[in-house]
């Protein structure tokens, strides 16, 4: 190869580092959105079951409601950064021998500090579980 050949693509590399650089970064970007999205997802699934279960096994009504909101895991949005407001809503108008606890747990992921064009500033994930009351049991 001569001399003349390599001076003529040399710059080639330049416009090339221009040109993708931005693409790998909105890409990057976006992996980091889905990321966030997906984790509060399988958190907010999570929370959800738990709570129900926790809720299920309790004598009656009013305590199933506290046991729900305790095992919501809502400490657990906090240390991970992925929901910046949660809350546990709990249906206990079914709580009776055989019936079910419902609960709803809904998150607000907080997108903002990503900057991504065309992703709104925060988005709203919930998800509902039921769980069953043992149907041979007394309630109080």
């Amino acid at each position: 190869m001569s001399t003349a050949q390599r001076r003529d693509e040399d710059g080639s590399y330049v416009v090339e580092l221009v040109v993708l650089t931005p693409v790998l970064f909105a890409l990057a970007l976006c992996a980091m959105v889905f990321g966030r999205v997906g984790e509060a997802h399988q958190l907010v699934a999570e929370s959800s079951r738990a709570a129900s279960e926790a809720a299920a096994v309790m004598p009656n009504a009013q305590s199933a409601q506290f046991a729900a909101a305790d095992n919501a895991v809502i400490g657990g949005f906090n240390k991970s950064k992925t929901c910046t407001r949660a809350s546990v809503v709990t249906d206990v108008s079914n709580f009776r021998p055989g019936g079910s606890v419902t609960v709803t747990v809904t998150c607000t992921v907080d997108l903002a500090d990503l900057s991504v064009p065309g992703i709104p500033g925060s988005t709203e994930i919930s998800a509902t579980t039921s769980a069953p009351v043992d149907p041979y049991r007394s309630i109080q």
